[in-house]
Parts: structure tokens; C-alpha cells; sequence
């Protein structure tokens, strides 16, 4: 396939003699969904797509033309198009880039997979059946939902510098949810939250005796909710599980940290960030409990990869080191523009958009306490389970979030159900406020599939992972039906 890309590279550096650099990031995806509600399969969809984006480099302006035509005459015509956009922006550009921040990397990387043979669709279509049947523990339960969805990502990258890198991304997903009615009380359960069980792996996720296990829980827990008293309205300790520090990661530490957000790029969008380019290596995000790392190698985790799609090759760094903000989210374009160190994280959500700064694994790293002990040193406090809401302002720094699942912790155990729990806080203080980390059997992965950012919109896959943590002093409330 390289052969065939090369072949395309010459035709566009051809049409582009002034360019200083060309580059071709070809892109193939696929991915299968199948849902079912009330066990009844509604629907099963396939799709794909597949092109090429051809980038130019002249007078330090990068620029973009796309094609889904990969004939070398096409390819051509789309890299005289970039070159037009880049003379047009000549004496425009905010900054003037180099052939420096397109590593000539060659790189061969793949998914690691336990199984590679496809499950069958039919067995796939029984389980969601089988799944909502075992949702579905009661009457009351009164809407039913299960999905799988799986597919694969083809990357190929080619440079005049000497880039030649393959990667090949293996995912498969599962959805379980419960609602339940008792009156005028509503309740929702999921399996961790609506989109959370996604892994880049193979088909091994399809445990479907285990999913249905999951099922059940999530049926029972969705009824058990209906009778439960609401959170009580306080401060308290706030005991967060994986499933929902995923979201307080995600939006209170990934989107502020991104180096193109601090540099103005998203503010017509989707909004700045309360952090400053002078609040690196200085600034205290969080208490020295808190390490947050960006690790696009950790085996499993739904964005992992070899390397970034402009070639920077992905490596583990931390970003928050014993709560010092020391490192941001932005790879070697932006690092050039704001003289911040950052990673490996220009990515592009299909072949017709740009590569922007973005999430990938972004983790906090396991600290030392089991969770019976973190529960046993909680006078007074109350423990979330998945994310059922979320709120943030322009900044990514004034929140408030709800989950699906609560427990009051009382004298050092865990007690009774609460439903409806919620909670709100400031970035910038609640990191602050960290007091117990757990420790790896606590740790957890879980994915993020619909992550959104840029003009026009690029939706991209995330991954999370965490041990259970507990923050001081958070005020929490209930709410809602």
C-alpha cells in the first residue's frame, strides 16, 4: 500500500513545485453498529469512508486539500489547491512554520488483539436481545436499551522529508441501559455510563456471559434507585469511581490543558481555558497526590497508537507531576507556538479534516490506597458511579456534574442508596482538594467515543483511565427525577 502512496506523493509534488514540504495522510475506516430496544433488534448500520488529505508546506504556512479520488491526476489537482490556499495566506499566518514539525518518523504499528476472528452477526444481534430480556428484571423497568458497534482504522502517512509510517486501530464497543418508573420517579442506569465500554482490542470484549451478568446489575440497580432517598444537599467528602472520574478528567484537566484551546483556536467554538501559558512548571493544578499522564502506548486504551498523524511519535509524559502543571496538550505546531512543552497529539477525526491538538489516554496514575481503606477514613461523605450529566463554563473551569449511582458513606463505610447525586466545583480548586488516590486493583479504562472539537466539528475517540479518588469539602446535592 506504501508503494501505491509514494506514487501519489510524486504526482502531488510534482503539481507543487515551490513547496518546501509535501505530505499525504491517507485514511481508510470502517465501523458496524447493531442496537436493539425493549428486546426487539431495531437496527444494524455500516459505514465507510476512505481518502486522502494532501498538506503543503510554503513560506511557513501549512495548508489542506482532501480527495476521495485516489487517482495520481486528482491527487495532484488537490495538492495545487493547497498551494493556492498557502499563497493566499502568505503575510496572514499567525505563525510561520518550518519543515520541523513534520518528523520524517517510519513506524509500523497495530492494535494488540487476543482474538482477530469477527463474531458472527447473528450471535451479536441474539445477545442484544438476550441483553434486554436480562435488563428488564422487572415491571417496572420500562425501557430497555443494548448496542455493539466495532471497526477499524487504516492510517498511512508519506513525506518528502522521508515519513513513511502504518497504523492500524481495532476497536469494539458495548452499551447496556436500564430506565425505571416508580410514579413520578425516573431513573436511568448504564454499564458505566452510556458510551464508556470501548476498547481498542479485539472481539474478546464480546464476553457476552459476562456482559449479561453486567445486565442484570444494571437492571436491579435502575429499580433499586426508584426507592432510594435523594442525595442530601452539603459539603462532604466526595468519593469518585473510574466510571465518572473519566468525565472530571476528560473536561476539568484534558480540554483546559490544550495548548490550541490557551493559544485562542477554539474560542468561537467551543471556548478558552482558565490556564495561562505563563502557569506552566508553576502553576499547582492539584494536590501532590494528583499525576495525570497522556499515554497513547498503555495497551487497551481506546486512543493508543504509534504515532500522531502529522508523525510525532507517542511516548508517555506526564502533564501533571505531584500537582505542578509541568507539560500541556499540544504536539509539535503548537509547542512551536507558545515555547510549552507538550506531546504527541495532532490528530484528525477522518481523512478531510485537519490534524488539531487532542486528547488521547489522558490518565491520572494509581496511588497507593485500597479502597476499603479510602472508604474506612471517611467520617462523612458520599460515592458516585457514572456520569449521567455535565456542565462546564467557556473557561473549563466552573462545573457541575451528575451521576446515575450514589452510596453516603458514614463512619467509614459505605451505607445506604441515594439517587440523583450531583456535585459542582472549580477546576482550579477542586484538583486542590484531592486527599486519597486508590490504588491499581481500583484502576480502571474506559473510552470516550464522542469527544467534539474544531471548525468544521471533528468528533474522535478519547480514552481515560483512573483509580477511585476522593476530593475534601465538595458540596453535593440531589435532584432531578
Amino acid at each position: 500500500m506504501q508503494h501505491d502512496l509514494q506514487r501519489l506523493l510524486e504526482a502531488a509534488s510534482a503539481a507543487v513545485p515551490g513547496a518546501q514540504w509535501v505530505g499525504l495522510r491517507k485514511r481508510r475506516s470502517t465501523t458496524t453498529m447493531f442496537f436493539a430496544r425493549d428486546a426487539a433488534f431495531e437496527q444494524a448500520a455500516v459505514e465507510e469512508s476512505a481518502g486522502v488529505m494532501v498538506e503543503v508546506l510554503y513560506n511557513g504556512q501549512f495548508s489542506y486539500a482532501a480527495t476521495a479520488d485516489l487517482s495520481p491526476a486528482a491527487v495532484a489537482r488537490a495538492a495545487a489547491s493547497a498551494l493556492a490556499s498557502a499563497k493566499a495566506a502568505e503575510n496572514r499566518g499567525v505563525f510561520n512554520f518550518d519543515s520541523t514539525v513534520r518528523p520524517a518518523t517510519k513506524i509500523q504499528w497495530e492494535t494488540a488483539r487476543k482474538l482477530k476472528a469477527p463474531v458472527a452477526a447473528d450471535s451479536i444481534c441474539d445477545y442484544l436481545v438476550k441483553a434486554c430480556n436480562t435488563l428488564k428484571v422487572s415491571d417496572k423497568v420500562i425501557q430497555t436499551i443494548a448496542t455493539a458497534s466495532f471497526g477499524r482504522y487504516d492510517y498511512e502517512l508519506v513525506s518528502t522529508n522521508g515519513a513513511n509510517i502504518e497504523q492500524t486501530l481495532h476497536f469494539h464497543g458495548v452499551g447496556l441501559q436500564a430506565v425505571a418508573r416508580d410514579g413520578t420517579i425516573v431513573q436511568k442506569r448504564t454499564a458505566n455510563g452510556p458510551w464508556a465500554l470501548i476498547h481498542q482490542q479485539g472481539p474478546e470484549l464480546f464476553d457476552f456471559d459476562n456482559l449479561l451478568l453486567k445486565a442484570r446489575t444494571v437492571g436491579e440497580e435502575a429499580v433499586e434507585l426508584l426507592s432510594a432517598e435523594p442525595c442530601p444537599t452539603d459539603t462532604r467528602t466526595l468519593v469518585l469511581a473510574p466510571d465518572q472520574m473519566m468525565l472530571q478528567i476528560h473536561e476539568s484537566v484534558g480540554h483546559p490543558l490544550e495548548l490550541d484551546r490557551i493559544l485562542g483556536d477554539e474560542r468561537n467554538y467551543a471556548g478558552s481555558s482558565f490556564v495561562k501559558l505563563s502557569d506552566f512548571g508553576k502553576f499547582q493544578y492539584g494536590s501532590k497526590l494528583m499525576n495525570i499522564s497522556f499515554d497513547p502506548t498503555l495497551s487497551g486504551e481506546l486512543a493508543s497508537y504509534g504515532a500522531d498523524e502529522i508523525g510525532n511519535k507517542a511516548e508517555k509524559q506526564l502533564l501533571v507531576e505531584n500537582g505542578i502543571l509541568v507539560r500541556g496538550l499540544g504536539s509539535l505546531e503548537s509547542q512551536k507556538r507558545s515555547g510549552v512543552a507538550g506531546v504527541a497529539n495532532q490528530r484528525a477525526s477522518s481523512w478531510n479534516r485537519p490534524p488539531a491538538d487532542r486528547m488521547a489516554n489522558l490518565n491520572l496514575e494509581p496511588g497507593t490506597t485500597a479502597f476499603k481503606d479510602l472508604i474506612a477514613g471517611i467520617e462523612k461523605g458520599v460515592f458516585m458511579q457514572a456520569n449521567r450529566s455535565w456542565s462546564i463554563d467557556d473557561y473549563r473551569n466552573k462545573f457541575q456534574f451528575g451521576c446515575e449511582y450514589g452510596q453516603l458513606i458514614e463512619n467509614g463505610k459505605l451505607t445506604k442508596t441515594v439517587r440523583d447525586p450531583n456535585y459542582r466545583g472549580i477546576s482550579s480548586t477542586f484538583w486542590r482538594n484531592l486527599s486519597a488516590v486508590g490504588d491499581k486493583d481500583s484502576f480502571q479504562a474506559f473510552g470516550t467515543p464522542n469527544c467534539g472539537k474544531c471548525e468544521p466539528n471533528q468528533v474522535m475517540f478519547v480514552g481515560h483511565a483512573s483509580p477511585v479518588c476522593a476530593f475534601d469539602d465538595v458540596e453535593v446535592f440531589g435532584g432531578g427525577k
